[in-house]
């Protein structure tokens, strides 16, 4: 029996020594070609999509700003996670009908480049600072932002409270949702950082960018099954994230998709989120804000105590107002972009009936 017994593993040794080897070439192959695939479809990108706007050098990478109109107070955006200068489409051309607007994207985010980690309020307010200045855009300013990009418009507004005249919050998150989490929404959080992981290894092997692929070649279900496999069955909080975008113009679409194959969009995503804390406390100890006008929007799916929290921002401003928008999801921007047009403008000209009184 011994001797049998040796034998065989005699036989099978080799046999499972060339399978693995076989394996390893196969496994090889694959991460040079999703490489490879990555490399010249990012050079490709670069041909297709280029930025709308100008890249600004803000200390060692480069933000992208796209300006239009003109007149005073500049009108600044501030986009949500995982947004970026597309997320104001519909709004920004209609305040170029009445004063200078600018969007722009956080480092890792739309055209612009991967930045410092990690992705704090605070480190995101500098950068954003640095950006006005470099780009020469005047000031005082009117910010406007999204859910995760009002905590940068409040911390930019008690930093620099000599350079904001005005604020549009839509659907704001508050801080105490990530200093007091329930074990749920620990869960959650954490789950969409694993989701935001997978994200980065697969843009950087050329699998994300082999899914899009599969999307614009209308086989979209194995594209779903594909990132569901690959990412552990969290692909249901992927789509709550993205459906939105897809109420943006079709010709968008192929940019965005294209956006979200880089790594640098998924680790920019990734810090943003673990430093949810760091920045929730940031925001929490900003204070009030005087008596700025400030209009603060909630989307008609916001629960009692998120209406609740946006009741209380409105109330740090003596000019505060708190607005329900009827129509709109968290994107309010894209439900109901005729709202924040009429709310943005209130903001102006209350900035503007101020300058000619002093």
């Amino acid at each position: 029996m011994e001797v049998l017994t040796l034998g065989v593993t005699h036989v099978l040794k080799p046999d499972i020594l060339e399978l693995l080897g076989g394996l390893a070439v196969l496994v090889a192959f694959c991460v040079l070609a999703g490489l490879l695939l990555q490399v010249i479809g990012s050079a490709r990108d670069a041909r297709r999509f280029p930025p709308p706007g100008q890249l600004v050098d803000v200390g060692g990478h480069r933000l992208h700003i796209y300006c239009m109109g003109g007149g005073t107070p500049a009108v600044v955006m501030e986009s949500g996670f995982p947004g970026s200068s597309l997320s104001w489409t519909f709004v920004q051309p209609e305040l170029a009908g009445f004063t200078h607007v600018c969007s722009y994207d956080r480092a890792g985010l739309g055209w612009s480049d991967a930045g410092i980690m990690p992705r704090s309020s605070r480190q995101i307010v500098e950068e954003l600072h640095a950006l006005l200045l470099n780009a020469k855009i005047e000031g005082p300013f009117v910010l406007v932002g999204h859910s995760f990009g009002t905590f940068t418009v409040r911390l930019y507004a008690s930093t620099y409270p000599g350079d904001v005249m005005g604020m549009v919050l839509l659907d704001p998150i508050h801080p105490s949702e990530w200093l007091e989490m329930t074990e749920a929404e620990a869960r959650k959080l954490t789950g969409a950082i694993r989701l935001s992981r997978y994200g980065a290894l697969l843009a950087r092997l050329g699998v994300a960018r082999l899914i899009s692929i599969l999307v614009r070649l209308g086989v979209p279900e194995l594209a779903r099954t594909s990132i569901s496999l690959l990412t552990g069955g969290t692909l249901a909080d992927a789509e709550r994230m993205i459906a939105p975008l897809a109420k943006l113009p079709s010709e968008l679409r192929p940019i965005i998709a294209a956006m979200w194959t880089h790594p640098k969009f998924f680790d920019a995503i990734v810090s943003q989120a673990e430093a949810l804390p760091q920045s929730a406390a940031q925001v929490a100890a900003s204070g009030d804000y005087g008596d700025i006008p400030l209009v603060v929007i909630s989307a008609r799916s916001s629960s009692p105590s998120q209406v609740k929290g946006h009741e209380a921002l409105a109330h740090l401003s003596s000019q505060g107002k708190h607005i329900v928008a009827s129509k709109s999801g968290h994107w309010i921007q894209l439900d109901e972009p005729d709202l924040v047009v009429v709310s943005i403008r209130e903001v102006v000209e209350s900035v503007r009936c101020r300058s000619r009184t002093t």
